[in-house]
């Protein structure tokens, strides 16, 4: 019986990744991996909800994807976050980020940043089981369905 590992155990593996103590990462750095992980998420939901054409794929997975929602996504968890939790958000939030968002105002943009901070630090924590049961909450949260 083959031993059951996760993405990131597996790259590291594959890719002899040292170890790292991402509380030195910074903000936008987990904010980058972040934005991978919780597209990867929503898109691995969408796909298995049904076979369906490339474009209607993607106009599903925009509709989770996007700075606004994933604003109003954070501001539904912000009571189910623990302290650590909370403070890697915060550190996300409040980074100064090089690029404007395109359609979102900036104070959305930046709490998206911080979601996707969040997002990136429970991915590389190992923490994938807290990191989708936020992402079932905060969908929940804001009354879309997947």
């Amino acid at each position: 019986m083959e031993e059951s590992v996760t993405i990131l155990e597996a790259i590291k593996k594959e890719f002899a990744c040292k170890k790292t103590d991402i509380r030195t990462y910074s903000p936008l750095t987990l904010a980058y991996i972040g934005d991978a992980v919780f597209d990867l998420v929503i898109r691995t939901v969408v796909v298995e909800r049904g076979n369906r054409s490339a474009n209607n794929l993607h106009r599903k997975t925009v509709a989770y994807v996007n700075a606004r929602v994933q604003a109003q996504m954070i501001d539904a968890l912000q009571e189910a976050l623990t302290q650590e939790e909370a403070a890697v958000y915060h550190r996300g939030k409040n980074a100064k980020p090089n690029t404007k968002a395109k359609n979102a105002s900036d104070l959305e943009y930046s709490k998206a940043t911080g979601l996707e901070a969040l997002c990136g630090y429970l991915y590389l924590e190992g923490r994938q089981e807290r990191l989708l049961a936020l992402i079932r909450e905060a969908i929940a949260g804001i009354g879309m369905e997947l």
